[in-house]
């Protein structure tokens, strides 16, 4: 137990009464030097949420002295919710007067003020802030005669930022800024900020989107030794290395991906054996080989963790020289790559495999559109252009529905949500919102990287090697058994209360398939699910019914993915020794916490640009007549989704031929004069009302049917 544990232990004994520092390092039996270093073990210890030091300087335990520790998650009305660092507690409510200065994001310490009463949850007061999570916020400038204010972007920020006259530095009304936090916020009183970056005015082509990933804190370019080191990077494969692989130059491997995907981190090459088993290649780029570790172009890849999507960019986890050049896999150049063939049986048992350092030189770059209009309708156009694979692509389609098959009986939980597909013009406005079809192609790729993310983490697991897995836990039964209370309403229901099984959820996302609760059960499920994160302990990958799993197929864009191939080059060369080994056990733990972390941030942001474009395409078509379905129902209004997966609220004031009511039981919104119902899957007929683009909403109002 190192001094943490000790310091911990300590003060868990009963008699423990809350000491001044020095009083600890006395009964510690320290002097001199030593107690520096056991001052600043407090103060991590502290700043970490697991002790803290009171007004009169002594320290205590914060489980002991009814404190929780945890993360602000900010409400635009003012008030909060703590949501613990301790995964088994619920969230505690922050009334707006409680909230003492905290801003969302923020790590804080919380007082239970009082207990949840039922079906209420816990109240809190903020009574430390130990860590600020905005020291910069992005914000639309508005001038006044003495001084000016930031009005946030993100509207958990409740409170304006107050711009002393000083400190405007040259903005102008309705620009987009970016401000420093000078002095904090207290009851009653506004933070106070210097404007250091004008992105530019509201309205300006990109100046959105650049809102956001400032937001997100999101880099623009690289750092000047990344650029340095990328344009040193080789742009071909040379003699020597290929002498150093394995040669597979001459198998048909080729692509499939998006029309406008430019970094092609995965190929595929398919054989059929003597036996009637199919040889699966899953040949993914060898990024390792060109990015080494502590090196700066490792370092910031680190840093980023994973590359973000925004519609019309790319914020890169690699420079282009990298992601779009020698590590992308493109047709008729030489490339290196980790490739790993798998021998499938015909019920998609994997009954053998091997991992290479290879080299490939990809037939064809394919298009999922194109394959899946081959596999899907015997496309005359899709035939002609896909001739020379178009034997590989049909043995691939049987081996994909084994595959699924194979998934499928053992309960994997597939979740088929419509996405928006949001087409941009040459400006940068959404010009068309449509649904995106996930079709064989996709499904046929997304077969192979999943059984070979398992036979690697199956593989390495039973080598008892330090491995990055990617982790998808049980869920609470609280969760599932209120989530089976909701069901009820609909007449569906899981078995199992003691402990769940994927399949059983499996089996009722294929009872709603179609129906008109579809899309909101499968959404209040996957709430009730825990995210899937990344691990350095082993564990089941729930949604997949999966006991194995890692993420190995995108190392152009996953740190996770990188990380892996570094540890499955050292071990298939024979270079994994215990000191190597004891260095990974303790960088890994790190590594699945940070890009957990990043990967969160990423979603946030796509989903942030995502509404934003949405918003901005419908503040184009206020009073527009559209039919929806209404796909779920609140205590304030309904939301109404229209065939373009575009949702909007109906607010209960925008219902004027009645007062209505969200009747919680019965599961349906009633008037309460003329009685009339309005039920999940009901289809009606809207008029767009207004779109908000500062808080990335829309509103529909209800036209007569």
């Amino acid at each position: 137990m190192g001094i943490k544990g000790n310091i911990i232990k300590f003060m868990e004994e009963k008699l423990y009464k809350p000491m001044l520092k020095e009083e600890l390092a006395v009964k510690f039996g320290l002097e001199g030097k030593e107690m520096n270093a056991f001052y600043n073990v407090l103060k991590e210890m502290e700043k970490e949420g697991i002790i803290i030091k009171l007004r009169n300087e002594r320290y205590g335990l914060i489980d002991k002295m009814n404190l929780i520790a945890g993360k602000l998650e900010g409400n635009e009305k003012g008030f909060g919710f703590l949501i613990p660092d301790d995964k088994t507690r619920e969230d505690i409510f922050i009334p707006a007067e409680e909230m003492n200065g905290g801003l969302h994001g923020d790590r804080v310490i919380v007082r239970i003020i009082s207990r949840g009463e039922i079906g209420k949850k816990e109240e809190g007061e903020v009574i430390r802030i130990l860590e600020r999570a905005n020291e910069t916020i992005v914000g639309t400038y508005e001038s006044s005669k003495n001084f000016g204010f930031v009005i946030p972007d993100d509207p958990r920020i409740a409170y304006d930022i107050f711009i002393p006259k000083a400190h405007v530095n040259g903005a102008k009304t309705n620009q987009k800024v970016l401000v420093e936090i000078t002095t904090w916020p207290e009851k009653r009183r506004n933070p106070e900020g210097k404007i250091t970056e004008i992105l530019g005015f509201v309205g300006e082509k990109g100046i959105d989107i650049l809102s956001i990933m400032k937001q997100f804190k999101l880099p623009e370019e690289f750092p000047q030794k990344v650029k340095e080191e990328a344009e040193r990077v080789e742009q071909t494969v040379s003699k020597e290395e290929i002498e150093e692989r394995v040669d597979l130059r001459e198998l048909n491997t080729f692509t499939i991906d998006g029309a406008d995907a430019k970094d092609l981190d995965d190929a595929v090459s398919i054989e059929k054996l003597d036996s009637g088993n199919y040889r699966l290649g899953v040949h993914i780029a060898d990024v390792s080989h060109y990015v080494k570790e502590r090196s700066p172009l490792d370092r910031e890849a680190y840093k980023r963790g994973n590359s973000v999507y925004l519609i019309d960019r790319v914020v890169p986890m690699l420079p282009k020289e990298l992601s779009n050049g020698i590590c992308s896999l493109n047709p008729d150049v030489d490339r290196l790559t980790l490739s790993v063939f798998m021998e499938i049986d015909k019920n998609g048992t994997v009954i053998d495999h091997e991992i290479v350092e290879g080299v490939i030189s990809s037939k064809a770059r394919l298009v999922y559109d194109d394959v899946s209009d081959l596999l899907e309708n015997e496309d005359e156009k899709a035939a002609e252009k896909l001739k020379a694979v178009s034997e590989d692509l049909r043995m691939m389609d049987e081996l994909c529905h084994i595959l699924y098959e194979k998934r499928e009986r053992r309960g994997s939980i597939d979740f088929d949500f419509p996405e928006a597909k949001i087409i941009l013009d040459d400006n940068g406005i959404p010009i068309e919102i449509d649904k995106e079809d996930r079709r064989i192609a996709n499904r046929m790729i997304e077969e192979f990287m999943l059984v070979c993310n398992e036979t690697i983490a199956e593989r390495m697991y039973w080598q008892e090697l330090p491995f990055l897995y990617r982790i998808h836990e049980e869920p609470s039964m609280e969760r599932i058994n209120d989530f089976n209370k909701f069901i009820h309403n609909f007449g569906y229901q899981i078995k199992g209360t003691q402990e769940i099984h994927p399949k059983e959820l499996q089996l009722l996302t294929k009872e709603v398939k179609g129906k008109k609760e579809e899309t909101l059960i499968n959404t209040l499920l996957l709430r009730s699910l825990k995210k899937a994160k990344y691990s350095s302990e082993e564990d089941i990958h729930f949604g997949l019914a999966s006991k194995y799993y890692c993420h190995f197929t995108a190392p152009i864009r996953r740190y996770p993915d990188l990380q892996i191939h570094r540890i499955i080059k050292s071990y298939i060369n024979g270079k994994l020794n215990l000191s190597e080994q004891d260095r990974l056990e303790t960088l890994l733990p790190k590594v699945a916490e940070h890009t957990s972390m990043t990967e969160r941030t990423a979603e946030e942001a796509e989903r942030e640009v995502e509404d934003l474009k949405i918003a901005q395409y419908m503040s184009e078509r206020i009073g527009n007549v559209y039919e929806g379905m209404i796909s779920s129902l609140t205590n304030f209004g309904m939301f109404v989704q229209l065939d373009n997966t575009v949702e909007g609220l109906v607010h209960f004031s925008n219902m004027i031929d009645d007062y209505y009511n969200f009747d919680e039981e019965n599961y349906y919104i009633i008037g309460e004069h003329t009685k009339k119902i309005y039920r999940l899957g009901d289809m009606v007929k809207i008029e767009v009302l207004k779109a908000d683009l500062i808080k990335r909403t829309v509103d529909f109002i209800l036209l007569p049917q």
